[in-house]
C-alpha cells in the first residue's frame, strides 16, 4: 500500500464531503490506497469545486487517475459503479486519444482546431471537459520540476486545445492561467521579460486602478448613474498577443490598465461615456461603438481609451448588464472575438449554451438533467491513416471523404476501410473514425454515384465532381446515356410522349440533347422529367360549375376528370390499365355504371371501340393535385433471404400504400415475380420509387403494367 501522509488534502477532502456525497467519499477511499499524485488529484478537486461541478464529476476525476495507474482494479470496480460515472470516465479515456494524436502529429493552428472540434464531438458529456480542463490545469502547475521536453510538449497541447477550450466556455480563471503557463515553458524569455516589466510597474499599476476607480465612481454617482465598476485584469500572453498583432511596444499599450463600467440601460452607458470624457481627455482613433455597430457575432459594448489620472492611459469598457451576459453567454462569443477565429453561427450557439451551464443559479436541481444532454453536432469529424483532420457534414459517406480529401482520389475511389474494416462506398462514417480510401491507378467514376436513390453522395460538393468529370468526357457519350435513360423511364412508367417536345424549354435547356446529357450527368433525374410530362399533359381545372360525379372517392374528387360536352355524369377508371393524370385517355359510355375512363392505348378500349364506337368520347384531366391513384406495378429480379421484406418495407417508407400484392417464384431460375397495386400521388412519386427499388440488391427490373 502506498504511503499516506496523515496531513494529505486527499483525506481532507474526505472528512470535507462528509455523509452527502456517497460515489464521491468512496472514490476517495480507493484513491487514498493507490500510488495516485494526491497532490494534483486535490488540485483537480478544488478546481472543479470552483467550477461549481457535482459530486460525481469530482468522483470521476479520481476514478479516471486510479483506472490509470491500476487498469485491473477499475475493471473489477466499474461494473458496479452507476454507467453515469462510467460515462464520464470512459469520456476522458476517449480525449486521451486526440491527446495521442496530438503528440504524434504537432499539429498546425488549423489541425489544432480540427482536434479541438473533434474533442468536442466525442464527448458525450460536457462535465468531461471541465474534468479535462481543471486536470490539465493541475498538470501545468506542477511543471517546474519536469524534464524540458516534458514540459515543452504539455505546453503545446495546452496551447492548441485546453486554453482555446476554456476560453470558448468562458471558464476564465482557468483560461488565462493555462496560457500563461504554456507560454512560460514554450517561450520563456519572452515570458520572463514581460513578467519583469509588469512586476516593475504592479505596484503603481494597482494602486491607479484604485484610484480610477475611485474618481469614476464618484462622477458617476454625481451624475445620477448607478454603476458597478471592476479593474480588469490584463494577464501575461495576453499582452505578448497583442503586442505582436499590433506591433506596438509594452510602453504602448493602452489596456495594460482597463477598468468595466456595467450600467441598468442603454442611455446610461452613453452617459457614462460622457462623464469618462468629462473627466478625462479621450485618445483619438481609440473609440468604439460596439452598440449602435456591433461586431459581426453580436457583441456588443464602449470601449474607449482616455488619458486617466497623473496623465497614464487607462481602457474603459462600458455596457449593460444584460449586454455582459449576452457577450458571457451568448452567441456573441468572446472567443471569436480574441482567437479571430472563423466559425459558424450553429457551433458557436452550441458553446453559448455550454457556458449557460456555468452560471450560478439558485436551484441546481435541473442542472443535472442539462450536463446529461449530448453535445450534438452536424459536423463529423475524420481522420486520415496519418492523423489529419477533415470535417464534412453529417450524412456524409466515405465516398463524400474520398471527394473531400482530393478530388483524384474521389475519381479513383474503389473502396474504403473505417477504422481497418472494409466497408462499402454507401458507409456514412461517425466522428473520431479513421478513414482510409481505396483507390485504383485509373480515374473512373460511376454514374451510379449520382443517383441520388443509390446513397453513394450526401454532398453537393462531391456530386459537382462527378459531374464535372463526366462532363470532360465526349458529348456523344453523355446524349447516348442520357438517352437510354430518357427511354428506359418512358417505357417503364409508361408515360405520355406528346409533351416530350416541350421539355426542353421547361428547363430552360436550347434542345433535347441538352435535356438528355443533362440527365445523364444528374444535373435532372428522371422523376422531375415525369413530374414535367404528368403537369404538361393536364389541362386548367374545370370551372366549379362543372361538376363531375366520382365513383372512388377516397381517390377522386369532382375535380379530377372533365368529360367534354357532358356533365353530371359518373366515372370510374378501368381496372384493365389504370391510367394516372397525364396518360392520355378516352371515355366509354358504360350501360349503368357511367363512364369508365381508359388509357388511349388501351386493347380493351381498342375492343370495345370497334364493337360500339359510338360510344366513345372524350375525356381529359382535371385538376389532380392532391389525388391518389392505383397503379400496377411488377417486379422482377432473383431470389435471396429478406427481398420481399426489403421491396415492401421501401415501399411503405416511400409514402405509397400497399393496396394488393402477390410474388411467384420460379423455382429452377431461382427468379422472382412479384406484383403490388398501389396508391400513388403522381408520375414523379412512382420515379422516386423505382430508382430506390432498383437500388435494391437482386432487384433487376421493375415497371408499370402498362395494359391489364
Amino acid at each position: 500500500m502506498a504511503h499516506v501522509d496523515p496531513s494529505s488534502s486527499l483525506l481532507l477532502w474526505r472528512d470535507r464531503a462528509g455523509p452527502r456525497a456517497p460515489v464521491l467519499i468512496e472514490a476517495l477511499q480507493a484513491c487514498v490506497q493507490q500510488p495516485v499524485n494526491q497532490t494534483e488529484c486535490c488540485d483537480v478537486l478544488d478546481l472543479l469545486e470552483m467550477l461549481g461541478c457535482d459530486a460525481q464529476t469530482q468522483a470521476a476525476a479520481l476514478w479516471f487517475e486510479l483506472a490509470c495507474v491500476d487498469p485491473a482494479l477499475w475493471a473489477t470496480q466499474a461494473p458496479r459503479l452507476p454507467a453515469e460515472l462510467q460515462r464520464l470516465v470512459a469520456g476522458q479515456q476517449a480525449a486521451e486519444q486526440v491527446w495521442a494524436l496530438h503528440a504524434q502529429h504537432a499539429p498546425q493552428s488549423a489541425a489544432a482546431e480540427g482536434l479541438r472540434r473533434l474533442l468536442l464531438a466525442i464527448v458525450r458529456d460536457l462535465r468531461v471537459v471541465f474534468v479535462l480542463l481543471a486536470r490539465q490545469l493541475a498538470r501545468m502547475r506542477s511543471l517546474a520540476s519536469a524534464p524540458p521536453e516534458q514540459a515543452a510538449a504539455l505546453a503545446r497541447l495546452t496551447r492548441d486545445i485546453h486554453a482555446p477550450l476554456a476560453n470558448r466556455l468562458g471558464i476564465w480563471q482557468l483560461k488565462w492561467e493555462l496560457e500563461d503557463l504554456a507560454f512560460r515553458f514554450l517561450q520563456p524569455d519572452t515570458y520572463r521579460r514581460i513578467a519583469q516589466l509588469l512586476d516593475e510597474r504592479r505596484a503603481d499599476r494597482e494602486g491607479f486602478i484604485r484610484d480610477s476607480l475611485g474618481e469614476l465612481q464618484q462622477a458617476l454617482t454625481a451624475a445620477g448613474i448607478r454603476a458597478e465598476l471592476a479593474g480588469r485584469p490584463k494577464h501575461i500572453y495576453s499582452i505578448w498577443k497583442k503586442m505582436q498583432r499590433k506591433a506596438l511596444d509594452f510602453s504602448d499599450l493602452y489596456d495594460i490598465r482597463a477598468v468595466r463600467i456595467l450600467v441598468d440601460s442603454v442611455a446610461d452607458c452613453y452617459g457614462a461615456l460622457g462623464v469618462v470624457h468629462a473627466r478625462w481627455p479621450h485618445l483619438p482613433g481609440e473609440f468604439d461603438d460596439y452598440i449602435a455597430r456591433p461586431k459581426p457575432n453580436g457583441y456588443r459594448s464602449l470601449h474607449t481609451a482616455v488619458l486617466g489620472p497623473a496623465g497614464k492611459t487607462l481602457e474603459v469598457q462600458i455596457r449593460t448588464h444584460a449586454m455582459h451576459r449576452a457577450n458571457e453567454l451568448g452567441v456573441a462569443a468572446h472567443w471569436r472575438y480574441k482567437e479571430g477565429g472563423s466559425g459558424d453561427a450553429e457551433f458557436e450557439a452550441k458553446i453559448a449554451w455550454m457556458r449557460k451551464l456555468l452560471e450560478p443559479r439558485g436551484d441546481d436541481s435541473g442542472l443535472a438533467a442539462d450536463l446529461h444532454t449530448e453535445l450534438l453536432e452536424d459536423r463529423v469529424y475524420l481522420l486520415t491513416p496519418k492523423g489529419e483532420i477533415f470535417d464534412l457534414a453529417r450524412g456524409a459517406t466515405v465516398l463524400d471523404f474520398a471527394y473531400h480529401v482530393h478530388t483524384e482520389v474521389g475519381h479513383r475511389c474503389r473502396g474504403a476501410k473505417v477504422n481497418g474494416r472494409i466497408v462499402p462506398l454507401t458507409h456514412q462514417p461517425q466522428s473520431g473514425d479513421r478513414v482510409e480510401i481505396l483507390t485504383a491507378k485509373v480515374a473512373e467514376p460511376s454514374r451510379d454515384w449520382l443517383s441520388p436513390h443509390h446513397g453513394y453522395l450526401h454532398t453537393a460538393r462531391a456530386r459537382d465532381k462527378v459531374r464535372g468529370w463526366f462532363r470532360r468526357i465526349a458529348h456523344d457519350a453523355n446524349v447516348a446515356v442520357g438517352r437510354a435513360m430518357f427511354e428506359r423511364e418512358l417505357k417503364r412508367l409508361a408515360l405520355p410522349t406528346a409533351e416530350v417536345a416541350k421539355l426542353p424549354a421547361h428547363f430552360h435547356l436550347k434542345n433535347h440533347d441538352e435535356l438528355l446529357v443533362a440527365l445523364a450527368l444528374g444535373e435532372l433525374t428522371p422523376g422531375q422529367v415525369a413530374r414535367v410530362l404528368q403537369e404538361a399533359a393536364l389541362p386548367p381545372a374545370p370551372p366549379p360549375s362543372t361538376p363531375v360525379a366520382s365513383a372512388r372517392p377516397a381517390t377522386l374528387d369532382h375535380s379530377t376528370l372533365s368529360i367534354e360536352g357532358i356533365g353530371n355524369l359518373l366515372t370510374t377508371l378501368a381496372r384493365c390499365c389504370q391510367p394516372l393524370p397525364g396518360d392520355a385517355v378516352r371515355g366509354f359510355i358504360t350501360k349503368g355504371r357511367g363512364v369508365s375512363v381508359h388509357r388511349a392505348d388501351c386493347a380493351s378500349l381498342a375492343r370495345l371501340a370497334r364493337r360500339d364506337p359510338e360510344r366513345v368520347i372524350e375525356v381529359s384531366w382535371g385538376n389532380a393535385a392532391s389525388q391518389a391513384y392505383e397503379v400496377d406495378i411488377e417486379l422482377r429480379g432473383y431470389d435471396r433471404k429478406g427481398l420481399q421484406k426489403d421491396v415492401t418495407g421501401l415501399i411503405s417508407n416511400a409514402g405509397t400504400h400497399i393496396i394488393a400484392s402477390s410474388s411467384r417464384l420460379l423455382a429452377r431460375t431461382g427468379e422472382v415475380d412479384m406484383r403490388f397495386t398501389l396508391r400513388v400521388r403522381d408520375f414523379e412519386q412512382l420515379s422516386t420509387l423505382f430508382g430506390k427499388l432498383l437500388a435494391l440488391p437482386n432487384v433487376v427490373d421493375v415497371r408499370r403494367v402498362g395494359v391489364g
